[in-house]
């Protein structure tokens, strides 16, 4: 999906170009005519930055600033104002703009600071996301689950949170089962408690009842010191036993004790310890096919799964691929400072019909991956070769995107002069600027190889990411080429 602009100003000349600017760069562009519009429309979702006029009659800018923080609408400002006084700019920063420009302003420095603006909601968003995670309290609103199936699930889960029932979660590997409990946890009355995560295929057999029930010092060999143990770390929130399937039978026994009263036995320990846990287990394979095959303990199957909730595939839900592959560019390009827009919709097409066998985690790791090597305003189809059966150009720097002028220039230089169709003199005899010769060079290889593109690039020795921007850039018609050839 476009990033989406929304202009705030009454003068509908400043509108219109603001509008045309904005929209030449690849934004999609709204228009309001004032502060109570904006807030109309920035009420409902869709809107990315507002660029914000100061001067308004009605509800003028710093007003509508003071409104959006009453409201807690999460948005980027940038304000734009007549005149630069600096006690008008620290007024509007204070009041939550991120960027200020004075008009007019230079195409450039409208794209900058749109640019910058993006890059802090990315920021932003990314904390808000850790530190909810920190404290527990990254629940339901904040998943992505838009596709029915999904949404079946968080209807399970809130009404599981209500009390403190045995919930067992299913679903292949990499579905976000966790994700689940930890949204579960945050919408119970245990939300202040601690959360602890245990994987139960992760730990030696031998360190399995240490692990979980704790152990006194000295119990055994390379027991220096007292341990407490998950069920202990958990006492009064939720413990997360995941892969509960992995868990070896004797300590099944023992498990289903600390279930049934309530406390456990610590490796050496004269006396049990009293826990108040909420259980939430889950697992990747079928429990009633284990119990029937004497793998798991059938009066602890039963216990566990009181209140079941299947987590669907990624295959089951591909409604929800565009929102996860936005969701996760914009957290990696927090991580790793990069300022991608979005995926192409031929992108998004492709990655919404592939089946995705490793599901959600699977997709994230695709998504790192591709921001991480990707050069562009937006990730293409050969940012995904595993999928796409296309290989990146990994050797496209924003160096190599900056020497293609250069390169240019040498090679007219080689030339003395004369570089084929292409003109370096203007009719006055003067040369022509680089960005003039670029965008005739670029438009004459394409007329040559057809619009082939990966050859065109080849050609020109520029990654194919590259390639299109500057296609994007100087509007080249690259559709038209390949029809006409």
């Amino acid at each position: 999906m476009v990033k989406s602009v929304l202009i705030v100003d009454d003068d509908p000349t400043q509108r219109r170009l603001l509008q045309a600017v904005i929209e030449k760069q690849g934004y999609k562009a709204e228009t309001a005519e004032s502060g109570e519009a904006a807030l109309d429309r920035v009420a409902s979702p869709g809107i990315d930055v507002m660029l914000l006029d100061l001067i308004m009659p009605g509800m003028d800018g710093m007003e509508t600033l003071e409104a959006l923080q009453r409201k807690q609408l999460d948005i980027p400002v940038i304000v734009l104002t007549a005149s630069g006084g600096i006690e008008t700019v620290v007024s509007a920063m204070r009041a939550g703009a991120v960027d200020f420009f004075v008009k007019p302003a230079s195409p450039e420095r409208i794209a900058v600071s749109i640019r910058n603006a993006l890059k802090v909601q990315n920021l932003s968003g990314e904390v808000q996301r850790l530190s909810k995670k920190a404290t527990n309290k990254l629940g339901f609103a904040d998943m992505i689950a838009g596709a029915p199936a999904m949404k079946q699930v968080v209807r399970l889960g809130e009404r599981a949170a209500q009390s403190d029932i045995p919930i067992l979660i299913t679903g292949e590997s990499g579905v976000g089962k966790e994700l689940v409990a930890g949204s579960i946890m945050a919408a119970s009355k245990r939300a202040g408690g601690p959360f602890v995560a245990v994987n139960c295929g992760a730990i030696p057999e031998n360190l399995v009842e240490s692990t979980l029930f704790g152990h006194e010092k000295g119990s055994f060999t390379g027991a220096v010191g007292k341990h407490m143990g998950k069920f202990q770390e958990a006492d009064g929130g939720t413990l997360f036993l995941d892969e509960i399937g992995e868990l070896p039978l004797d300590m099944q026994v023992k498990l289903l004790r600390a279930l049934q009263e309530g406390e456990v036995d610590p490796v050496g320990s004269k006396r049990p310890v009293k826990v108040n846990v909420r259980i939430i287990s889950a697992t990747n394979r079928d429990l009633a096919e284990q119990v029937a095959q004497g793998q798991f303990r059938e009066d602890l199957f039963y216990r566990l799964n009181v209140f079941p909730i299947e987590v669907p595939s990624l295959k089951a839900r591909k409604d929800d691929i565009p929102a996860l592959v936005r969701h996760f560019i914009g957290r990696f390009n927090a991580q790793e400072n990069k300022s991608i827009l979005d995926a192409a919709p031929e992108t998004h097409a492709l990655l919404s019909s592939y089946d995705w066998p490793g599901n959600v985690r699977q997709l994230e790791n695709a998504v790192f991956r591709a921001v991480v090597l990707s050069d562009g305003d937006y990730l293409k189809p050969e940012d995904f070769p595993q999928i796409s059966g296309l290989s990146p150009d990994i050797a496209s720097t924003p160096a190599a995107a900056e020497s293609l002028a250069s390169d240019v220039a040498g090679m007219a230089a080689d030339q003395h002069g004369d570089l084929g169709p292409i003109e370096i003199m203007d009719e006055a005899g003067n040369l022509r600027s680089l960005e003039d010769i670029e965008r005739d060079l670029i438009e004459f290889a394409i007329e040559t190889y057809a619009g082939r593109m990966s050859e065109v690039a080849r050609r020109l020795g520029v990654g194919r990411s590259t390639l299109y921007r500057k296609v994007r850039e100087y509007q080249l018609d690259v559709d038209g080429v390949r029809a006409a050839g």
